[in-house]
């Protein structure tokens, strides 16, 4: 049987081993991170309930350490929605969370056209990422003074072009984990991802992702 493919030929099967993938990560990280440690938040209100009456000391370290416990709790809850789906897309939309990105580091830019409210929540998600990492390599690898991301939405797709004016991408790029990942976002929604040099000097990375094949936000 042929395998389906995406508009770069990617087999959908592949596609899919990266989703199912991911569904394994957060079940493995609820289930090694939160259930422990949910498990242990109950032995500790257990051991405070036995030893209120006879031991007020013990009680007032173990809540102490049950706090704590909640505390990383929280923590490791609000890391896992964040990873889900960012927060900052909620409170103030694709562009004012792709802006509060911008706000470390290089002169960054943002650039807007067209109406990007009410995109399908997939397609967001994908293009903070991608603008996320880029952004990360931006920082880390160019050497550059300034960027620019631009979102550009019209009737079929959303445009996300990341451009530095730094010392530009390798004769020959090792391929890595972020621009892997970057591409994987862009192919899971049968959209592009690439990363060249940018006219002028610098690098340039542009991702096209079709509004068509994901459901609108609400």
């Amino acid at each position: 049987m042929t395998a389906v493919t995406d508009q770069e030929g990617t087999p959908t099967t592949v596609l899919a081993r990266v989703r199912e993938e991911e569904r394994r990560r957060l079940c493995r990280d609820l289930h090694d991170g939160l259930g422990h440690a949910l498990t242990e938040m109950a032995m500790v209100v257990n051991m405070a309930r036995i030893s209120l009456h006879t031991a007020p000391a013990s009680t007032d370290r173990l809540l102490a350490e049950l706090r704590d416990g909640m505390d990383a709790v929280g923590q490791e809850i609000r890391e896992l929605v964040h990873g889900l789906y960012p927060p900052a897309l909620d409170a103030l939309g694709l562009a004012g969370a792709v802006r509060a990105l911008a706000d470390n580091g290089p002169s960054v830019i943002v650039e807007t056209e067209g109406d990007l409210s009410g995109l399908p929540s997939a397609v967001e998600v994908a293009a903070y990422r991608i603008a996320q990492e880029a952004l990360t390599n931006v920082r880390r690898h160019a050497g550059a003074r300034s960027a620019t991301i631009s979102l550009r939405r019209d009737d079929s797709f959303l445009t996300v072009r990341v451009r530095d004016d730094g010392s530009g991408p390798p004769p020959a790029p090792r391929p890595g984990i972020g621009l892997a990942s970057m591409r994987e976002r862009a192919r899971e929604l049968g959209g592009t991802c690439v990363m060249g040099p940018a006219p002028g000097g610098g690098a340039l990375v542009k991702a096209v992702l079709p509004l068509s094949t994901a459901v609108s936000a609400p």
